[in-house]
């Protein structure tokens, strides 16, 4: 891959978005970002990754709604990216059950958009971002992408398993080439407060009682940022290709391949932040599944990488971040008289 060739990252303002953006600057290719800030959680973590990520690398981030064709047609023809990776989307398997209609717009039709604007700029890669969540209630363990996935269990999972769909589509007919990246729940620095680790964080630090489901015995696939982002980077420079009768567009499991107790995952994050958590005992959620467990090998023989962050270490370096990152916010938030 060239340096000289522009890498649009959408949802560059996101989670695992800024990460990425900020990677590939620091590996010299030209950058650019978008995001459409939106308030699904605390906005100060978006323009916090913004000013801490992506400024310094050079990263520009420029709001622009996806669900918005004109405006993705606008950002591509100033832009012209050689290569899109594609991660902006709602997220979230429980706000899908209250709010299904975000996904629609975020998932799917915005999707729409991005795959018209990479066809007819003849993108030469569009990476985008799918969900271990299309495995469903897979009882096949580990999770292989040679496994079925048309039972899903959430609204979220079911736009991700439509995102895989219409990009082999896209592919097939236009010569397009994608490739679907299936994360596996993803934790780290700058993470998301929606997520287990990030809120489990919060209410320990307040002395609140943690929801545990399912008596705790849920198992899930931990992966460390910085596991995802080169597992992403990699598979940027190595698109599927096409020959007689292949299809330029290919799926990987993107995960730690260590699946984790959520009752050892609490005790884990006791021991890095000090603190004892009170857990509150919850039946299994809608939209919830067992567990979840991603076989690499195909990651792993395409190129030749696998994540091996520990859970220990991982939510150790989320710690050394976390508690300063409160402290400031908190330090900040406006106090009332009473």
């Amino acid at each position: 891959m060239n340096a000289a060739q522009k890498v649009l990252v959408t949802g560059a303002a996101g989670f695992v978005g800024s990460a990425v953006a900020a990677r590939l600057a620091a590996m010299g290719h030209a950058v650019v970002g978008c995001d459409n800030f939106n308030d699904y959680y605390d906005p100060r973590l978006k323009t916090g990754r913004v000013q801490t990520l992506l400024a310094p690398a050079g990263v520009a981030c420029h709001n622009v709604e996806l669900a918005d064709g004109v405006q993705v047609q606008a950002l591509f023809e100033r832009e012209q990216p050689a290569l899109v990776v594609h991660l902006a989307a709602q997220a979230g398997v429980r706000y899908s059950l209250d709010n299904p209609a975000a996904y629609v717009q975020s998932n799917l039709v915005a999707f729409g958009h991005m795959l018209e604007a990479c066809r007819h700029h003849k993108v030469q890669h569009l990476l985008y971002a799918s969900s271990s969540s299309v495995y469903g209630a897979n009882a096949s363990l580990p999770f292989s992408e040679d496994d079925r996935c048309d039972g899903p269990v959430s609204m979220y999972a079911a736009t991700k398993k439509a995102n895989e769909l219409m990009a082999h589509s896209y592919s097939h007919l236009f010569g397009l080439p994608a490739t679907g990246l299936r994360f596996f729940t993803v934790y780290g620095p700058w993470g998301r407060p929606d997520m287990a680790y990030f809120s489990f964080a919060e209410k320990m630090m307040r002395g609140e009682a943690i929801p545990v489901f399912a008596e705790g015995k849920l198992s899930r696939d931990f992966t460390y940022i910085d596991d995802i982002v080169e597992g992403v980077v990699r598979l940027l420079h190595k698109p599927q290709p096409a020959g007689e009768g292949a299809v330029p567009h290919a799926v990987f499991n993107i995960g730690n391949h260590q699946p984790v107790r959520v009752l050892e995952f609490i005790q884990t994050l006791e021991k890095v932040l000090g603190v004892e958590a009170k857990m509150n005992f919850q039946p299994m959620q809608p939209g919830d599944v067992p567990a979840t467990y991603a076989a690499i090998d195909k990651l792993r023989g395409w190129v030749g990488f696998a994540p091996t962050t520990t859970l220990e270490t991982g939510l150790s370096r989320f710690r050394d971040w976390y508690l300063p990152w409160r402290a400031q916010r908190d330090a900040a938030a406006p106090t009332t008289a009473g």
